[in-house]
Protein backbone atom coordinates (compact mmCIF):
# COMPACT_ATOMS: atom_id res chain seq x y z
CA UNK A 1 0.00 0.00 0.00
CA UNK A 2 2.76 2.63 1.12
CA UNK A 3 4.62 1.81 -2.60
CA UNK A 4 1.37 2.33 -4.36
CA UNK A 5 1.13 5.85 -2.34
CA UNK A 6 4.61 6.85 -3.44
CA UNK A 7 3.76 5.85 -6.97
CA UNK A 8 0.63 7.94 -6.66
CA UNK A 9 2.99 10.58 -5.07
CA UNK A 10 5.26 10.35 -8.19
CA UNK A 11 2.83 10.55 -10.89
CA UNK A 12 1.03 13.90 -9.35
CA UNK A 13 4.39 15.59 -9.29
CA UNK A 14 5.20 14.76 -12.62
CA UNK A 15 2.05 15.56 -13.94
CA UNK A 16 2.17 18.77 -12.50
CA UNK A 17 5.15 20.04 -13.48
CA UNK A 18 4.54 18.83 -17.39
CA UNK A 19 1.49 20.95 -17.31
CA UNK A 20 2.58 23.87 -14.99
CA UNK A 21 2.25 26.97 -17.87
CA UNK A 22 5.52 29.13 -18.39
CA UNK A 23 5.48 32.88 -17.11
CA UNK A 24 4.16 34.85 -20.21
CA UNK A 25 6.76 38.12 -20.95
CA UNK A 26 5.24 40.51 -23.14
CA UNK A 27 8.05 42.76 -24.35
CA UNK A 28 5.74 46.85 -25.71
CA UNK A 29 7.89 48.46 -27.51
CA UNK A 30 8.98 50.09 -30.68
CA UNK A 31 11.48 49.26 -33.38
CA UNK A 32 14.00 48.55 -31.13
CA UNK A 33 12.08 45.86 -29.15
CA UNK A 34 10.63 44.76 -33.00
CA UNK A 35 13.85 44.13 -34.53
CA UNK A 36 14.07 46.77 -36.77
CA UNK A 37 17.56 46.79 -39.41
CA UNK A 38 18.41 43.22 -38.00
CA UNK A 39 19.48 40.76 -40.82
CA UNK A 40 17.80 38.03 -38.83
CA UNK A 41 14.75 39.82 -36.96
CA UNK A 42 13.11 36.33 -35.53
CA UNK A 43 16.56 34.89 -34.23
CA UNK A 44 18.29 38.33 -32.60
CA UNK A 45 15.73 40.89 -31.47
CA UNK A 46 16.17 41.34 -27.84
CA UNK A 47 12.67 40.03 -26.85
CA UNK A 48 13.97 36.55 -28.72
CA UNK A 49 17.04 36.62 -27.25
CA UNK A 50 15.28 37.03 -23.62
CA UNK A 51 12.99 34.05 -24.00
CA UNK A 52 16.58 31.73 -24.43
CA UNK A 53 18.20 33.69 -21.45
CA UNK A 54 15.12 33.25 -19.18
CA UNK A 55 14.73 29.27 -20.18
CA UNK A 56 11.95 26.80 -20.13
CA UNK A 57 9.90 28.71 -17.50
CA UNK A 58 9.33 31.66 -19.50
CA UNK A 59 7.54 32.35 -22.51
CA UNK A 60 8.19 35.83 -24.01
CA UNK A 61 6.29 37.28 -26.99
CA UNK A 62 7.65 40.21 -28.81
CA UNK A 63 4.83 43.08 -29.08
CA UNK A 64 7.05 45.62 -30.70
CA UNK A 65 6.05 47.92 -33.65
CA UNK A 66 8.03 50.13 -35.54
CA UNK A 67 7.77 54.22 -35.70
CA UNK A 68 5.47 53.94 -32.10
CA UNK A 69 4.83 56.25 -29.44
CA UNK A 70 3.37 56.02 -26.09
CA UNK A 71 1.44 59.41 -26.83
CA UNK A 72 -1.97 58.80 -28.17
CA UNK A 73 -2.00 61.72 -30.66
CA UNK A 74 1.74 61.28 -32.46
CA UNK A 75 2.66 60.36 -36.28
CA UNK A 76 1.79 56.74 -35.23
CA UNK A 77 0.97 55.50 -31.91
CA UNK A 78 0.94 52.36 -29.81
CA UNK A 79 -2.40 52.57 -28.78
CA UNK A 80 -4.05 52.05 -32.12
CA UNK A 81 -1.65 48.29 -33.54
CA UNK A 82 -2.48 45.75 -33.44
CA UNK A 83 1.11 44.82 -31.13
CA UNK A 84 -1.10 46.88 -28.67
CA UNK A 85 -4.29 44.42 -28.35
CA UNK A 86 -2.12 41.29 -28.89
CA UNK A 87 -0.15 42.23 -25.17
CA UNK A 88 -3.59 41.42 -23.99
CA UNK A 89 -4.46 38.29 -25.95
CA UNK A 90 -1.45 36.76 -24.67
CA UNK A 91 -2.52 37.46 -20.88
CA UNK A 92 0.82 38.07 -19.43
CA UNK A 93 2.29 38.10 -16.14
CA UNK A 94 4.58 40.44 -16.77
CA UNK A 95 5.23 43.71 -19.15
CA UNK A 96 8.32 45.41 -20.10
CA UNK A 97 7.25 48.76 -21.69
CA UNK A 98 10.30 50.95 -24.00
CA UNK A 99 8.59 53.12 -25.77
CA UNK A 100 9.71 56.95 -25.80
CA UNK A 101 11.95 57.31 -28.87
CA UNK A 102 9.65 58.05 -31.09
CA UNK A 103 7.59 60.72 -29.01
CA UNK A 104 10.55 62.58 -29.25
CA UNK A 105 10.12 63.79 -32.92
CA UNK A 106 9.41 66.90 -33.55
CA UNK A 107 5.66 67.43 -33.97
CA UNK A 108 5.24 64.19 -31.66
CA UNK A 109 6.56 65.78 -28.42
CA UNK A 110 4.94 67.23 -25.43
CA UNK A 111 5.84 66.84 -21.88
CA UNK A 112 2.42 66.70 -20.47
CA UNK A 113 0.76 64.80 -22.58
CA UNK A 114 3.40 62.17 -23.05
CA UNK A 115 3.58 61.55 -18.76
CA UNK A 116 -0.48 61.64 -18.56
CA UNK A 117 -0.67 58.90 -21.90
CA UNK A 118 2.40 56.88 -20.05
CA UNK A 119 0.51 56.66 -17.22
CA UNK A 120 -2.71 55.41 -18.90
CA UNK A 121 -0.47 53.21 -20.59
CA UNK A 122 0.54 51.69 -17.24
CA UNK A 123 -3.08 51.89 -16.22
CA UNK A 124 -4.63 49.78 -19.14
CA UNK A 125 -2.11 47.23 -18.86
CA UNK A 126 -3.09 46.84 -14.90
CA UNK A 127 -6.72 46.08 -16.01
CA UNK A 128 -5.43 42.70 -17.01
CA UNK A 129 -6.41 39.89 -14.15
CA UNK A 130 -4.25 38.74 -12.56
CA UNK A 131 -2.93 42.03 -12.64
CA UNK A 132 1.21 42.24 -14.70
CA UNK A 133 4.42 43.33 -12.76
CA UNK A 134 4.97 45.71 -15.42
CA UNK A 135 8.72 47.03 -16.11
CA UNK A 136 9.74 50.46 -17.06
CA UNK A 137 12.71 50.70 -19.38
CA UNK A 138 14.71 54.01 -20.12
CA UNK A 139 15.52 54.27 -23.69
CA UNK A 140 19.07 53.78 -25.47
CA UNK A 141 20.79 56.67 -26.09
CA UNK A 142 20.39 57.90 -29.46
CA UNK A 143 23.57 58.92 -31.11
CA UNK A 144 22.87 60.68 -34.45
CA UNK A 145 20.52 63.71 -33.36
CA UNK A 146 19.61 64.10 -36.71
CA UNK A 147 18.47 60.53 -37.85
CA UNK A 148 14.97 59.62 -38.31
CA UNK A 149 14.39 62.65 -36.74
CA UNK A 150 14.59 61.49 -33.23
CA UNK A 151 16.07 63.87 -31.14
CA UNK A 152 18.68 62.61 -28.44
CA UNK A 153 18.47 65.54 -26.14
CA UNK A 154 14.96 65.08 -25.83
CA UNK A 155 15.27 61.66 -25.10
CA UNK A 156 17.97 62.13 -22.23
CA UNK A 157 17.11 65.53 -21.03
CA UNK A 158 13.01 65.27 -20.70
CA UNK A 159 11.58 61.40 -21.64
CA UNK A 160 14.07 59.48 -19.23
CA UNK A 161 13.78 61.84 -16.48
CA UNK A 162 9.56 61.49 -17.14
CA UNK A 163 9.84 57.64 -16.98
CA UNK A 164 11.79 57.50 -13.78
CA UNK A 165 9.32 60.08 -12.21
CA UNK A 166 6.43 57.54 -13.40
CA UNK A 167 8.19 54.70 -12.35
CA UNK A 168 8.42 55.84 -8.82
CA UNK A 169 4.69 57.68 -8.73
CA UNK A 170 3.58 54.05 -9.70
CA UNK A 171 5.66 51.71 -7.60
CA UNK A 172 7.09 49.84 -10.98
CA UNK A 173 10.35 48.63 -11.06
CA UNK A 174 13.09 50.79 -13.63
CA UNK A 175 15.27 48.72 -15.88
CA UNK A 176 18.32 51.44 -17.27
CA UNK A 177 19.04 50.85 -20.92
CA UNK A 178 20.71 54.11 -21.11
CA UNK A 179 23.97 54.27 -19.18
CA UNK A 180 24.82 50.78 -19.84
CA UNK A 181 25.12 51.87 -23.52
CA UNK A 182 27.33 54.77 -22.86
CA UNK A 183 30.48 55.13 -24.93
CA UNK A 184 29.10 51.98 -26.94
CA UNK A 185 28.08 53.36 -30.13
CA UNK A 186 29.91 50.76 -32.06
CA UNK A 187 25.75 48.87 -31.01
CA UNK A 188 24.32 51.53 -32.83
CA UNK A 189 25.50 51.95 -36.31
CA UNK A 190 22.69 53.82 -37.12
CA UNK A 191 22.47 56.05 -34.04
CA UNK A 192 19.03 54.67 -32.86
CA UNK A 193 18.79 51.05 -33.82
CA UNK A 194 20.97 48.48 -31.47
CA UNK A 195 22.58 46.02 -33.72
CA UNK A 196 22.21 42.09 -32.90
CA UNK A 197 24.72 42.40 -29.99
CA UNK A 198 23.32 45.68 -29.04
CA UNK A 199 19.98 43.63 -28.35
CA UNK A 200 21.68 41.09 -26.91
CA UNK A 201 22.71 43.21 -24.09
CA UNK A 202 19.52 44.45 -23.91
CA UNK A 203 17.98 41.14 -23.61
CA UNK A 204 20.37 40.69 -21.14
CA UNK A 205 20.00 43.56 -18.88
CA UNK A 206 16.57 42.67 -18.86
CA UNK A 207 16.89 39.24 -17.95
CA UNK A 208 18.34 40.15 -15.09
CA UNK A 209 15.59 42.20 -13.99
CA UNK A 210 13.01 39.73 -14.13
CA UNK A 211 14.71 36.66 -13.58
Amino acid sequence: MRNILLCAALFLMMFSSCTTKPTMVACVGDSITEGAKHKWQSKTAYPKVLGDLLGKDFSVVNCGRSGTTALKESNFTYWKCNEFSNVFAVHPSVITIKLGTNDSKPGNWNTERFKKDYQSLIDTFLTIQPKPQIYLCCPVPVFEHSRFRIRGEVVTNEVIPLIKSLAEENNLPLIDLYKPFLGKGDLVPDGVHPEAEGAALIAEIISKQIN
